[in-house]
């Protein structure tokens, strides 16, 4: 199957595929949120509103304001409680980020972001159940019951550019300079991650043109496409995320951009590119966000030996559409269960490759070691997963035959059945057997011990927001 070009680009959408599958009216339900209007509040009041600036233009210093009544019900009590008490105490504070866009798509928030003009110190002093944290960029976590915790940032400005020769390194080395309100929305990635909203007046908050396209479903990054890109390569996967996620377009110049510039995903830091993966595939939509970045040629650089079983689709039993079949997998298991386990999601996203490896060869620990052990090299993928692959990939065949023994003891047992229910489906063969064992697995609190934080509570000081 061929990759369209870049140049027929108009809106591009991770749906092409699954349109015949999951059919859906090209128009989009109106979220359940009302917009005043949708003309920029005056302000002060004797100013009109046609003599106001435009929203895009942050260093005016003047937002377009959009009266917004959002569902209030699914905004955590805390945060509005931490957001009305800075307000109290005389700081501008806001949701900001990616709780903001999902509010808006009528989606439930899984966590909330809060910017404010207050320094860490100031939040602090507010708080008594806060923590300062973070060296390259402090920001403060309140804490509340039950493990609860709200992230609260200083608004913070783009890094200085460098005065050195033309063509220099674009990718950014520092983040963490504090700024004002418009400094921090113009300093994310995308326009939909950077509407800031006031809860007290109740209105939606845009430098950047964000709003507009929020209403067009569409991804596109704040400034030129191509630079952003060089500054942090991943935000390529984060625009292929949330258009699969979220089920949004990419517009022409952001599109053609990824694809001119797929191959900077190389240079990022290999730990922030292994878990930006394993959230494409956490999100719901799998196979969406996976053939996005094959049709873009982003899978090519990250996993081509992934990306090479998917061009030899032409046979309906072929490794490619067993590939689309696992994806499916994760997606119906993750709407079920929630997210997989990271090695769980590791192992079915790379399992063809794996049995392309070893299939016909008598050693197949020796060419199971020979093919994964430089991938995982290459994408850091942590020793947890990498020895959960290895063992799951062992005992497959004992699983898949019924002939789980004193395996069904095993910490790896409960992970293993996932696996050979998800190929033995796509496969076309009967699960049947293998899903009596499952009632056998250990329960899930006797997996392979979880390092590290889950996905809903994202690595601290990372360069961007708005998820």
């Amino acid at each position: 199957m061929g990759r369209p070009t870049p140049s027929t680009a108009t809106q591009r959408s991770p749906r092409r595929r699954e349109r015949s599958e999951n059919a859906r009216p090209d128009a989009w339900e109106e979220p359940s949120y009302t917009v005043t209007d949708l003309v920029e509040v005056p302000d002060p009041p004797q100013v009109e509103a046609r003599e106001r600036p435009a929203p895009t233009s942050p260093s005016a210093g003047q937002p377009g304001r959009y009266d917004v009544i959002l569902d209030e019900a699914r905004i955590d009590p805390d945060v509005q409680k931490v957001l009305r008490r800075l307000v109290r105490h005389g700081f501008e504070a806001y949701l900001v980020g990616g709780c903001v866009r999902d509010l808006l798509l009528d989606r439930r928030p899984k966590d909330f972001d809060v910017a404010t003009s207050a320094r860490p110190e100031q939040v602090r002093e507010l708080f008594r159940n806060s923590r300062i944290i973070g060296r390259r960029f402090r920001l403060v976590h309140v804490l509340f019951g039950g493990g609860k915790m709200i992230e609260v940032a200083t608004f913070r400005q783009n890094p200085k550019e460098d005065s050195g020769e033309e063509g220099a390194e674009l990718m950014i080395k520092s983040d963490n300079v504090f700024g004002e309100a418009h400094e921090d929305a113009e300093r994310r990635d995308f326009t939909i991650n950077a509407l800031f909203y006031d809860l007290e007046a109740k209105q939606i908050i845009d430098w950047v043109g964000g709003m507009a396209d929020v209403r067009r479903r569409v991804v596109h990054t704040i400034g030129d496409p191509e630079t952003r890109f060089h500054e942090d390569p991943v935000r390529i996967l984060r625009a292929l995320k949330f258009a699969g996620r979220l089920d949004l377009g990419i517009t022409p110049d952001v599109y053609d951009a990824i694809v001119y510039c797929r191959e900077s995903v190389a240079l990022a830091a290999r730990p922030r590119v292994s878990e930006e993966i394993l959230r494409l595939l956490r999100g719901g939509q799998a196979r969406r966000t996976i053939y996005l970045a094959w049709e873009t040629g982003v899978l090519d650089v990250l996993l081509p030996e992934l990306a090479a079983l998917l061009y030899d689709d032409g046979e309906e039993a072929g490794p490619a559409q067993r590939v689309w079949r696992l994806l499916d997998f994760i997606d119906k298991r993750t709407a079920e269960v929630g997210p997989l386990d990271d090695v769980v999601l590791w192992t079915l996203l790379l399992l063809e490759p794996m049995h392309e490896a070893c299939d016909g060869v008598k050693d197949r620990g020796a060419a199971l070691a020979d093919f994964l052990d430089p991938l995982l090299d290459r994408m850091a993928v942590p020793r947890r997963a990498a020895d959960g692959m290895r063992r799951i990939v062992s005992v497959l065949p004992r699983i898949s035959s019924g002939r789980a023994g004193r395996l069904s003891r095993t910490d790896v047992f409960h992970l293993a059945v996932e696996v050979a229910i998800a190929d033995a489906s796509a496969r076309g063969l009967p699960t049947e057997a293998i899903e009596k064992l499952r009632g056998q697995a250990a329960p899930p609190s006797h997996q392979l011990p979880r390092r590290g934080r889950p996905d809903d509570h994202r690595p601290r000081n990372r360069p961007e927001q708005g998820r």
